[in-house]
């Protein structure tokens, strides 16, 4: 239980970036609103194994190929009535993990109607929901900087 009382719903995913003069930004196609590879939580799932658990399944690729970043972690909070909890109002926390590849990957969309690759522009916006707040978390914890892998 939340601390409002209400049922809670845990999620993940994460933020796949690529480095480049602009870095760029993955966000799969469902047909009527773009989103992060991410999902519900598996019994028994941390939210890194959720969300790299659900980015592999979304992407087709293989969490050994991504490199996350250990120093970023975002979390967004609001309320849902989904159906397949019977529309009975539900606490949805969503954490977003940043992961980095080494070069723009094949993906193959299992789940969605497609995929694009953004360039990273400051600021942008793109979809209030989720992706324009997670943007602003990834340009804040650069500090306003182009982002770039830890240690880069």
């Amino acid at each position: 239980m939340s601390h409002s009382g209400l049922p809670e719903i845990r999620a993940a995913g994460v933020m796949l970036m690529v480095p480049g003069d602009p870095p760029c930004f993955l966000l799969m196609d469902h047909g009527h609103r773009l989103d992060l590879p991410k999902g519900h939580l598996e019994d028994g799932e941390t939210d890194l194994e959720g969300a790299l658990r659900e980015m592999e399944e979304e992407t087709g690729i293989p969490r050994a190929a991504v490199s996350i970043d250990p120093t970023f972690r975002h979390e967004i909070r609001y309320r849902v009535r989904e159906i397949r909890y019977g529309r009975e109002p539900r606490n949805k926390v969503v954490v977003i993990f940043l992961g980095w590849l080494a070069e723009r990957a094949q993906v193959v969309a299992t789940e969605h109607a497609g995929h694009r690759w953004y360039s990273w522009i400051s600021r942008q916006k793109i979809q209030a929901q989720t992706i324009d707040e997670v943007l602003n978390a990834v340009e804040n914890h650069f500090a306003g900087k182009v982002p770039g892998p830890v240690g880069a």
